[in-house]
């Protein structure tokens, strides 16, 4: 009786081992530091009182593990999640709600932060239609904070080290470029040639003050065919994509490759995969079926034309089928194609990823 308990013992030791050990060679790199808008938001504008651009509500997150709203803008997962799967964590928290339970964060950024918000832009004024997020300036202001803390713990030569092996990813720019097409004093300020390089260079701007703070391996996502979401296909009697959001949303993105390449020229250690989320996205929509999707216009989840005129609102509809569609409300992926895109960016072919696909960047 003694032995068989002790051998049960022996046995669930062992497997809780392996199981560790698993989890830990599964693990690929130190930490995943977030930045971007609501494709990425795992929660941060949940502690945003006034802010409108909020999910924590339903029916999102309908197909999340706990089956409720966590404030992503999906049914469930988002691709933070899906990227923190592939490199072997969990997902990275949100900022805010690790700084609101304590100033002391007992270690809690050791392996990342997402410091993701939804409406969040480039610039600092793209936030103002959703009345409160926070925007890339001040998501690089929260990381600067997080080094600080990483140093206290780590030591400078620690906190250099988890950085630099770290993934620092970047979804960001969507907001920026549909602001600027909704905003008349916008278009009198800058053309649209200037406003996507200006973007560009204060996105650089922004990269270079992360790097400063540590971090050497970006992944950098450009910007999808945004024209081609439910809310402007509703704009358009035909029902078609926005050509003019989309030719400019393609501009950002050749000037947003030209500038990273001008950056790893001027900061020799600097790392890091472009996705052409715009390719991507605008395969999904040309060739569903080759992705097991059926709908490619509509949003599962809203009311109206398109289920597009009312967003995905607790009043809203949804659909049964939600693996089928490529949106889930008026602007958001739903979990499905959130999904692709990761796998894509992760191990994609240089069709879709410049220099190399994420796998490529933690090896080197």
């Amino acid at each position: 009786m003694a032995y068989n308990v002790l051998l049960r013992s022996f046995l669930l030791f062992l497997s809780s081992f392996i199981l560790s050990f698993n989890f830990l060679e599964a693990q690929m790199v130190p930490a995943v530091f977030v930045f971007g808008d609501s494709l990425v938001d795992v929660g941060n504008n949940n502690y945003l009182k006034v802010s409108l651009a909020k999910a924590d509500f339903p029916h999102n997150g309908i197909d999340f593990p706990t089956k409720k709203p966590t404030g992503r803008f999906t049914n469930g997962k988002n691709a933070a999640d899906f990227l923190a799967e592939k490199v072997g964590l969990p997902t990275s928290p949100p900022y805010l709600s690790l700084v609101s339970k304590s100033n002391e964060n007992n270690g809690s950024f050791l392996t990342g932060v997402s410091f993701a918000s939804g409406g969040a832009g480039i610039f600092d004024g793209t936030d103002e239609r959703y009345r409160q997020s926070i925007p890339l300036t001040k998501q690089v202001d929260h990381y600067t904070t997080v080094f600080e803390d990483l140093k206290q713990q780590l030591g400078p030569s620690g906190a250099q080290n988890l950085l630099s092996k770290s993934l620092t990813a970047i979804v960001i720019g969507s907001n920026d470029i549909l602001g600027y097409f909704d905003s008349s004093d916008l278009r009198k300020q800058n053309t649209p040639q200037q406003f996507v390089d200006l973007m560009a260079a204060t996105l650089k701007a922004q990269m270079k003050r992360i790097y400063n703070s540590g971090a050497r391996k970006f992944v950098i996502a450009g910007t999808g065919a945004i024209g081609c979401c439910p809310s402007e296909r509703n704009k358009n009697k035909t029902e078609e994509c926005n050509e003019e959001v989309n030719h400019w949303s393609v501009k950002y993105n050749e000037g947003l490759k030209s500038m990273l390449q001008g950056l790893k020229s001027e900061l020799k250690d600097i790392k890091y995969s472009y996705f052409d989320t715009y390719s991507v996205l605008l395969s999904f929509i040309q060739n569903p079926t080759a992705y097991g999707f059926a709908e490619v216009k509509s949003a599962c989840c809203g009311l109206g034309n398109l289920n597009a005129k009312v967003a995905c609102l607790p009043i809203a509809k949804y659909c049964s089928n939600r693996r089928d569609h490529v949106f889930w409300d008026l602007y958001h992926p739903t979990e499905a194609a959130h999904r692709i895109l990761v796998d894509d960016i992760f191990d994609g072919s240089s069709q879709y990823t410049f220099p190399m696909n994420v796998r490529q960047l933690i090896a080197v």
